[in-house]
């Protein structure tokens, strides 16, 4: 019977977590042929990143803008794996936008990299020629090797760095602080390094910008076809209780209140808050308390985005950064999604890195947007406001301080046959989409290897170009 059983479940995964990090790795082991049961307590795939019919609007709204880079060499992998690259919006362009509506434009130009991007720093009217002096003082000492474990705050290190006023109000909070979801003097600098090598200085390939011209949880509903075309299962509404291993079958037993499921290997996707409670509902193992006590140092930021509908157009932009003010980017879904058909305008407004703004109530931050906005784009005070929403992610991304590193664990677990992904573990990515999907493909990697010696789903990086190419070295 056991032997039976044994055989029954033989190269079976559950995936717990349907968010990026549990899909791409769903996805990953089923295409290498294991029979996959990816369970999700909620009704929908994509976690974080979803979309759904908010009452309020009547309109198919995404929780929260969510935005990729060329550099994202794990994230565009899982793209093409369940068939969905095509539905990316590319750019190399950002529009800064100064209140009075003065722009500045910064990409790619055809010097080699790193170089690729001066020119038009050079030329932009954001920032001042002492700012454009700190700025090229900053990406050249981030050039440099910066230790992982370094303790320094990117807030002490501008300091030391000496970068004016514009610079950390116009770039390295409005950019690097809102890339990084974080106060300044909460991010460490390996981190901020990261984001300006990748962005601005590795190659113009790299710092491509993506957003989905569809539905988030459209886009990740191709998931579930994925899975069901290759022979696996997708449980949604399904809450897990707990889990059970036996050594004698070597299996798991995962708990859920629907019934158990049974597969030879588990896989746990969940954010870090999940998975706290989660911890005490699994086996015994040696160094589960670590685990615990490491997850208990994580820290969420949240992130607010404004919807409006007007009934005229505002502007022909896909999207802006917005300086000197609290809202810090401009989304134009009309333009980045024309399958709405919109006859005025959708915008979106978002607002990271600020617990201040997430404090605000619906109409005061409603309010704050809209007068804000209307500095940017007087046509806005002749428009209609047709209607808002203001969405609150307040579980957005975790922090990352210095000492961050030494908290975020390995793909391995406390357990038997059980692998971790999630953002949070160590990927050398902050909270990004990126890590998530890396992070999958970093488990699926230690699984397979687990039983044939040929790890193959996680996707190189980017190399660099031009001149990078030697720096980098």
């Amino acid at each position: 019977m056991q032997e039976a059983l044994q055989k029954k479940t033989l190269r079976t995964v559950s995936v717990i977590g349907g968010g990026v990090a549990g899909m791409s790795a769903a996805c990953a082991l089923a295409e290498a042929g294991y029979r996959v049961q990816l369970v999700e307590r909620r009704g929908y795939l994509g976690g974080r990143a979803s979309s759904y019919l908010h009452s309020g609007v009547n309109e198919v709204i995404d929780n929260c803008q969510h935005v990729l880079f060329g550099c994202c060499t794990n994230l565009i992998g899982f793209y093409r794996r369940i068939g969905v690259e095509k539905k990316i919006h590319w750019t190399r362009e950002m529009t800064m936008i100064e209140p009075g509506g003065w722009r500045s434009k910064l990409g790619p130009s055809s010097l080699p990299a790193p170089l690729h991007g001066l020119p038009k720093l050079l030329s932009a009217h954001a920032f001042t020629r002492a700012d454009k002096f700190a700025l090229a003082r900053a990406f050249r000492a981030m050039m440099r090797p910066i230790p992982l474990d370094s303790t320094e705050s990117l807030s002490a290190w501008l300091l030391r760095h000496r970068q004016t006023p514009g610079t950390i109000e116009r770039f390295w909070r409005l950019v690097i602080a809102s890339a990084l979801n974080a106060d300044l003097d909460a991010i460490a600098v390996p981190y901020a390094a990261k984001v300006i090598r990748e962005l601005f200085m590795n190659s113009a390939e790299a710092g491509a910008m993506g957003m989905s011209s569809v539905p988030l949880s459209e886009l990740y509903g191709a998931a579930k076809s994925f899975l069901e075309e290759h022979g696996s299962t997708v449980h949604l509404n399904t809450n897990v209780e707990s889990a059970e291993w036996d050594e004698e079958v070597s299996q798991w037993t995962i708990n859920t209140r629907t019934g158990p499921l049974i597969s030879e290997f588990l896989l746990i996707a969940l954010p870090f808050e999940a998975m706290q409670k989660l911890l005490p509902h699994m086996p015994p193992a040696l160094h589960g308390e670590e685990l615990a006590r490491q997850v208990d140092r994580f820290e969420h930021w949240p992130i607010c985005s404004v919807h409006l509908w007007f009934d005229r157009q505002i502007t022909d932009l896909p999207h802006a950064v917005l300086l000197d003010r609290e809202v810090h980017w401009m989304y134009n879904k009309s333009v980045l999604q024309p399958w709405r058909n919109t006859k005025g305008s959708y915008l979106e407004l978002v607002q990271s890195a600020s617990r201040k703004f997430a404090e605000l109530e619906r109409q005061q931050a409603i309010d704050q947007a809209l007068n804000e906005l209307a500095e940017f784009f007087p046509t806005i005070k002749e428009a209609k406001l047709e209607k808002a929403a203001l969405i609150k992610e307040v579980r957005a991304t975790f922090g990352v301080p210095p000492g961050i590193d030494s908290l975020r664990p390995p793909s391995a677990s406390p357990w038997p046959n059980c692998f971790l992904a999630g953002d949070w573990i160590a990927t050398g990515w902050p909270s990004t989409m990126e890590s998530a999907a890396r992070s999958g493909h970093l488990a699926a990697d230690a699984l397979y290897a687990s039983k044939i010696e040929d790890c193959r789903f996680l996707v190189p990086d980017l190399k660099p170009q031009g001149l990078m190419r030697l720096i980098a070295r």
